[in-house]
C-alpha cells in the first residue's frame, strides 16, 4: 500500500516559522519519523509539498492515476480557501486525512473553516509534529478496515 504524504504552502519553513505555534521540528524530521512508521505499519510513503496549488493539485491527480490507497495532507493555508484543492480529492476520491500542528480551533476565527474537513476521513489538529504519525496510522487504519 502507497501514501501520499502532502504538504501546503509554507511547510517548507518549519522548524523556523513561528516554533511557538508550529513547533520546533523541521519537514526533514517529520518526513523521517513518518517514514521510520511507515516502515512499522509496512506501508510506502512519497512526500511532496509546494508552495503552488496546482502543483498540489497534480500531485493529487497523479497519486490517483499510480493507484495511491491514500493522503495524509496538511493544506497549510490553502484549507480555508481551496476549492480546487478539495475538488481534487472529490474527483479522485482518494480518501484523506487532513492535518495540522496547531490547534486551529484556538487560533483565528478564518483558521477554524477548512474546506476538506466534511469529506475527509479524519482531521488531526493541535498535536504538533505527532498529528502526522497519528493521521497516518489512523489512515492506514481505515483503508485496512
Amino acid at each position: 500500500m502507497r501514501i501520499l504524504v502532502l504538504h501546503g504552502p509554507n511547510l517548507d519553513l518549519l522548524g523556523v516559522r513561528e516554533p511557538g505555534v508550529y513547533g520546533s521540528d523541521t519537514l526533514e524530521v517529520i518526513t523521517t519519523r513518518l517514514d521510520a512508521l511507515a516502515g512499522e505499519l509496512a506501508v510506502g510513503l512519497d512526500h511532496y509539498q509546494s508552495n503552488h496549488e496546482g502543483a498540489l493539485i497534480d500531485r493529487v491527480h497523479q497519486a490517483w492515476r499510480d493507484a495511491f490507497a491514500g493522503v495524509v495532507v496538511n493544506p497549510g493555508g490553502y484549507t480555508h480557501t481551496s476549492v480546487a484543492l478539495r475538488d481534487a480529492f472529490l474527483a479522485t476520491g482518494l480518501p484523506f486525512v487532513e492535518v495540522h500542528l496547531s490547534n486551529v480551533y484556538a487560533r483565528e476565527a478564518f483558521r477554524r473553516e477548512s474546506r476538506f474537513a466534511d469529506v475527509a476521513a479524519g482531521v488531526v489538529t493541535g498535536f504538533g509534529a505527532v498529528g502526522y504519525e497519528l493521521a497516518l496510522r489512523g489512515l492506514v487504519a481505515r483503508l485496512g478496515a
